[in-house]
């Protein structure tokens, strides 16, 4: 994007690992508080509502929105390293994949959620269905993520 660009609010969908591989880079440094995180047995979906960074932005604008992801289909969820008994609790997203059972014919696996310090979020799904959306409009980001090369 050249400056002044506007980007326009993201709509993703997920339907396999190459199309969660896309939701994954926008999530990447996103940040969320535990109590942002919902799992409903009953319609089985899992909702995670987070300050995403604007990376399709551009280096000229550094600014974060509200975005919603929501993965239906989710048989259940595991946690490991997340204070999950604590609502303001804060995360920090580094990456998302998709791990499938093995089988071909069988769309069923694990989404994996890698977080910063070392924890991990996983939901077993019967397929991947995932809808990300920006529902903010964004504001200046404090700093640029940065990462060790």
């Amino acid at each position: 994007m050249s400056g002044g660009a506007v980007c326009k609010p993201l709509r993703l969908l997920a339907e396999d690992a190459d199309d969660l591989a896309v939701i994954s880079a926008a999530l990447q440094d996103a940040v969320a508080k535990v109590g942002d995180l919902s799992f409903e047995a009953s319609p089985r979906c899992f909702t995670l509502v987070a300050n995403r960074f604007r990376w399709e932005g551009g280096r000229r604008s550094a600014e974060r929105v509200r975005s919603a992801l929501r993965f239906s289909g989710v048989l259940g969820v595991k946690s490991r390293g997340v204070l999950m008994g604590d609502a303001s609790s804060v995360i920090s997203i580094l990456a998302i994949g998709f791990e499938p059972c093995g089988e071909v014919e069988n769309p069923s696996g694990a989404v994996n959620l890698r977080l910063a310090g070392g924890g991990d979020i996983r939901l077993d799904v019967e397929c991947l269905d995932a809808v990300l959306a920006d529902v903010s409009e964004p504001w200046a980001a404090m700093r640029t993520p940065k990462h060790r090369v």
